[in-house]
This record gives structure tokens, C-alpha cells and sequence, in this order.
């Protein structure tokens, strides 16, 4: 038994160590000096063609996908619930990640588009079609004599309802349409704009007004060799004259974004990806425009070593920062935004000169501090001034910058002076008919249009962290109600709840949006504008950010440290 675990011992991987275990349970009668060299041999051959070892793991990994997936068909109940679905996506997808050229490749490919389309007849949405289409079209471009090649045709086939012969080919981006028809003049592209880095872009399209739109994901192997292109067809718009026909952008996830004419009343903008791991196209109202999230094929970082000053030794101090990083683990850089900003002043305060956008920038400034010193913790500004920037810039920011949470600071504005307290939103639905009214004042648009952002909510919330943001959300809340000094009253508790904001939409990390106080409150608008105030709501978030650190890594914060 000694033996075994100092044999196991010697192998980093778990998979390799499940290997060596089998291998020496076969052979328990050999002496124990012929054991040790037979496996030191088993180890050194791992070694020196690690291939093999790789090459079982990612067999032993698509077994286990299968197995998944058998499973699933075997549950009716579970076959009626997303997730269970998605779980098994992702196992086959990892598949193909892990060797996007190697042997079983083709198969994971495969089985992910297959998933996608049984999941598309349960569900009946266009995302779900669009990916088992997609995913149909990768196999048949990366492996032309995949024998699974007539079946992705005729999957596209029956997806899409063309001939099999169409299949495989670069078709016109049909396959996802935004189809409300759009008469008189042609609409203008007014401005084409996009974050990215290397493993994210948004791009947004700036209409002049609204206009039916189809994309689609084509991946040819003659662009640049591996990159892959991801079409958006506009019917009835014309080019603005301001809009540049192809803005190159090396060394990021998007390469080259290009705006052509695709016919006498419709133009065409491409964008060449290095690579796709999964997209979202959507549009957002007043103005219309057309968002375009990707997120690129995950790149394995090596892991941090940690130093010597962050690690507690028995009768040494630990610095406050490196405390703070050992706490917060995963939690490493956060993005704070402060609402509104330049030409947007946000709700107007009951005292005159009181405005929304000052107070967000004092208090978010104040809390990002407060999160260098507490937490030890990176604390970007989406603006650090009187900057006005749109709604999904914002979202972008977080996202371009790998943000573990994202937290927009806002004050609460009604027409009955009376009203005050705090909230915190997270993104979803929204839940009442306040909710609805401040996400229409927030989105700066109309309570109809939030009623129709449920539909693209619908999908967007697939990959949202969603009980991640709820939880966070809690302890925020709780921390603004709770940890305030006495001497400035109670503060009504108005909860947590849900909202569509524009400005939580895409967002790859737990996220949530604080409504301080009711700045068109007399007492609590003349409490914002003073700098202790500020000061203390600054404080109240960065406990509740605290608290929701040490829940999700509670045996951390069990350390006697």
C-alpha cells in the first residue's frame, strides 16, 4: 500500500495516476523493487511521448460525454429541462477544444450539433437552431471527409429547409432573421463601434432607425488560413458617409471588421474572428441598434505561483494586501460604473445642481478604494469623469477587461418626493411594474420597450450567472441596509429585485446594478451630496462585495488568519 502511494505520488495528472492505480492493482504479486522499476518505466514513457497520455484523456472524456447523453434520453423529466442539455453541450465541446484538430474532433463536433438540434425540437428557439446549423457547417468545413459529413448536410438541410446540395456552401446569412419590414428611404449605417481583446469583442451597429437584419457564423479556411466570419446582412440600409469600409484590429480577438454594399438595398458588414467559441447578436431600441457579442476559444493560462510575502507562515504578519488576495481567490479585478456621465446627467437631485451622474462618479470613486484597500483587489472605473458613455460600452469595458464582477452604481428618482430607500437589481424580467419603469428610465427608453426585450433576454440570460448575481445582490443589499452609521436613520429596505437593464446585458460575470438612494428625496437627495455620505454607501458595498467573496470560498475565510 506504501508503495502504491508513493507511485501515485510521482504523476501530477489525475488521469495518469488513475492509469498507474489500474496498472499496479494488476500486478500485486511482483516483488516490490521489480514493481517500482516497471512503473517508473510506465512513467518515463509518459513522459517522453505525453501524447499518449493526452490522447486517453480525451477519449476518456468523450466516453464520458456519451455516457452523459445516453443518460439524458434514458429521463424524460430531465430531457424537459435546459440545463441538462447544455451540461452535456459543454462535455462534447470540451472534447473538441481540448484538440480542435485531433482525432475525435469530428466527433465532438458532430454530437454537439446533434444536441443542439434535439435540443431545438424541445425548445423551438432560433438560437438553438442557429447553433446546431453552425455547428453542422464547422464539421463540414475543418473536416471535409469527416464520415460524418452527410449527416451534418442533411441536418443543415432540415434546419434550414434547402435542398442538401446548398449545404456547406457560403449562403447569404439567412439562416437567423430580424424580420419586421421596413419601408420608404433606405436606412443609414451611422457608426460602427467595437471593444476587443483576445478573447472578447462587441461590436455595435448604429442605425438610424430600425431595419430587419439576418447573421450567420461562416468559417473558411481561406481567410488569412484560420480565421473564422461571422456575416450581418442589413435589408434596406445604406452606408453613413462617416463609416470607414474596413477598420483593421491586430492582435485582438476581432481582426478586421469590413461595411460593403450587398446589393442596391441591403449592406453587409463582416467580421473575421481568430476564433468562435459562441456568439449572440441582438438589438436594443431608441436608438436601434445591433449588438454583436463573441466570446473566442478559451486560452489555458499557466497557473499563479504564489510568493513568498502572500503566503502566512507560523509568527509572521501577512501584509493587509496579500491577505486580501488570499481571500478573495477568484475575485481579482471588478469594474465599477458609475451611472450616467457628460451629456447624460442622469436624474435631476430635489436640490437644485443635485445631479445623478456626479453623485454615481463620488461614490464609485470612494468604493473602488475602498476595494484596493479592503480586498486587495484590482477596481476599474468604467469612467473616472464627466464622460458620457453608451450603455453596452459600459458592459463592454467589463468584458473586454476579464472583470470578475460588475457592479453599476445609480440613484433612484420618483415622482412622489416621498419615496426612498435602497435596492439592488440583478438582471432578469422585470417583476413589478416600478421595476419596469425603472429600467425604462435607466435604458432611456419606453416601458414597451422593455416588454420587448423580453424576448432577447430569453436568450441571453442562457449564459448569464444568474444565481451568482442574486447572490451577490444579496449581500449588497443587506450591507446597504445594515451597515450604515445610525446617525443618518434608518434606510428603508426595498429589496432585491429584477430588472432588464441594458447595461447588465452580455455580461460574463456576476453583475448587478445598486440604486443607492432617491436622489428627488429632500432628505436623502441633501445626504448624497455630502462627502460622508458618500462615504458611508461607499462602504456599505464594498462589505456586501466582502461578504459575498467569503461565501463563495468559505473555508478561506475559516483560516485562522
Amino acid at each position: 500500500m506504501g508503495t502504491r502511494r508513493w507511485l501515485l505520488a510521482c504523476s501530477r495528472s489525475p488521469q495518469t495516476s488513475m492509469m498507474l492505480n489500474s496498472y499496479v492493482k494488476r500486478c500485486p504479486v511482483l516483488p516490490v523493487r521489480r514493481k517500482c522499476l516497471l512503473v517508473f518505466s510506465f512513467l518515463v514513457m509518459l513522459t517522453l511521448h505525453p501524447s499518449r497520455s493526452h490522447g486517453y484523456q480525451i477519449q476518456r472524456a468523450y466516453r464520458n460525454a456519451q455516457t452523459s447523453f445516453e443518460q439524458l434520453l434514458e429521463d424524460p423529466e430531465r430531457q424537459e429541462v435546459r440545463r441538462y442539455w447544455i451540461e452535456c453541450i459543454r462535455e462534447f465541446r470540451s472534447v473538441y477544444m481540448a484538440q480542435p484538430k485531433g482525432p475525435m474532433a469530428d466527433d465532438a463536433l458532430f454530437m454537439t450539433a446533434h444536441l443542439f438540434a434535439k435540443l431545438y425540437e424541445i425548445s423551438g428557439t432560433s438560437q438553438d437552431r442557429q447553433e446546431a446549423v453552425d455547428y453542422c457547417q464547422r464539421l463540414l468545413n475543418r473536416f471535409p471527409e469527416s464520415e460524418y459529413g452527410s449527416k451534418a448536410s442533411q441536418c443543415i438541410a432540415e434546419l434550414t429547409g434547402d435542398g442538401r446540395e446548398n449545404a456547406g456552401r457560403n449562403r447569404a446569412p439567412a439562416e437567423n432573421k430580424n424580420s419586421r419590414v421596413q419601408t420608404g428611404s433606405l436606412v443609414e449605417v451611422k457608426a460602427v463601434r467595437f471593444w476587443s481583446s483576445p478573447t472578447y469583442t462587441r461590436v455595435v451597429l448604429n442605425m438610424a432607425s430600425e431595419v430587419p437584419y439576418a447573421y450567420k457564423l461562416w468559417e473558411e479556411g481561406e481567410v488569412d488560413g484560420e480565421l473564422e466570419r461571422l456575416f450581418i446582412d442589413l435589408d434596406h440600409a445604406c452606408i453613413g458617409e462617416r463609416i470607414k469600409p474596413y477598420v483593421p484590429s491586430a492582435g485582438a480577438l476581432l481582426q478586421n471588421a469590413c461595411v460593403a454594399p450587398h446589393g442596391p438595398d441591403a449592406v453587409r458588414v463582416i467580421l473575421d474572428m481568430k476564433s468562435v467559441h459562441h456568439y449572440k447578436v441582438f438589438s436594443l431600441a431608441n436608438p436601434f441598434r445591433i449588438v454583436v457579442d463573441v466570446r473566442g476559444v478559451p486560452v489555458k493560462k499557466a497557473s499563479k505561483i504564489r510568493y513568498e510575502h502572500e503566503q502566512k507562515k507560523p509568527g509572521t504578519t501577512v501584509p493587509r494586501g496579500a491577505l486580501a488576495k488570499q481571500l478573495a481567490l477568484g475575485v481579482n479585478r471588478i469594474v465599477i460604473d458609475p451611472g450616467h456621465g457628460g451629456k447624460d446627467p442622469g436624474a435631476s437631485g430635489y436640490l437644485n445642481g443635485v445631479l445623478e451622474k456626479n453623485v454615481t462618479l463620488e461614490i464609485a470613486q470612494r468604493l473602488a478604494r475602498k476595494i484596493q484597500e479592503q480586498l486587495g483587489c484590482e477596481a476599474i472605473l468604467t469612467r473616472d469623469g464627466d464622460t458620457y458613455l453608451s450603455l453596452e460600452e459600459r458592459t463592454a469595458i467589463a468584458n473586454t477587461k476579464n472583470a470578475d464582477l460588475f457592479v453599476s452604481i445609480h440613484t433612484n428618482a420618483h415622482i412622489k418626493m416621498a419615496s426612498h430607500g435602497a435596492e439592488t437589481y440583478f438582471l432578469n424580467l422585470a417583476t413589478d411594474e416600478d421595476a419596469i419603469l425603472l429600467a425604462a428610465r435607466e435604458n432611456a427608453t419606453s416601458a414597451k420597450s422593455i416588454s420587448d426585450l423580453e424576448d432577447i433576454l430569453s436568450e441571453l440570460m442562457k449564459n448569464a450567472k444568474q444565481e451568482e448575481s442574486r447572490r451577490l445582490a444579496g449581500y449588497v443589499q443587506e450591507a446597504m441596509v445594515n451597515e450604515r452609521n445610525p446617525q443618518y436613520g434608518r434606510v428603508k429596505d426595498k429589496g432585491v429585485k429584477e430588472a432588464p437593464f441594458y447595461v447588465l446585458l452580455g455580461a460574463e460575470m456576476p453583475c448587478i446594478l445598486v440604486e443607492v438612494a432617491f436622489i428627488t428625496n429632500p432628505g436623502e437627495c441633501r445626504k448624497l451630496n455630502t462627502a460622508a455620505y458618500q462615504e458611508e454607501i461607499a462602504n456599505a458595498i464594498a462589505t456586501g462585495i466582502q461578504r459575498y467573496v467569503e461565501d463563495i470560498h468559505p473555508t478561506v475565510a475559516e483560516v485562522g488568519i
